[in-house]
């Protein structure tokens, strides 16, 4: 299998797309919009401090009556985030999302934040694999 970096420079889009924690999460859910993800980093100081996804505006502000306007980024984001290197096996990767039970995994080298996975990206690779691997058994069946 290959490892996470394989793909991190696949994606064309923006892997460092992160907010501020005193950023509010108004700010955050249009750059979540804007980008059509389910989750930022949240980076102080170039250091990853957290993310922020989907789940937890839902779970941290609008289940609890909270305004996204009034409610900071570093109020609601989760703070144990789950990391993996550039060389962290895909398959491991998608053990860890399981176990943890989280969708998105940023990419850290030597304290350095190289982008962020999400299960998409897994699946996708995945998928993309798979149909390799059927299209080379069916040109070894019918030759």
């Amino acid at each position: 299998m290959k490892p996470v970096s394989e793909l991190l420079a696949q994606q064309v889009h923006g892997t460092l797309w992160h907010v501020h924690p005193q950023d509010t999460v108004f700010e955050a859910l249009q750059l979540l919009a804007e980008y059509e993800a389910g989750a930022l980093m949240v980076m102080d100081g170039g250091q990853l401090v957290g993310v922020l996804s989907e789940r937890d505006y839902t779970r941290k502000v609008a289940l609890k009556g909270r305004n996204s306007r009034d409610t900071t980024v570093a109020d609601i984001m989760s703070r144990n985030v789950f990391t993996v290197s550039p060389r962290t096996d895909i398959r491991e990767c998608i053990s860890l999302m399981k176990e943890r039970k989280v969708r998105h995994l940023p990419v850290v080298d030597g304290g350095m934040v190289l982008g962020m996975i999400a299960v998409r990206d897994l699946l996708d690779h995945l998928i993309a694999e798979q149909d390799t691997t059927i299209g080379q058994l069916e040109s070894y069946i019918n030759t």
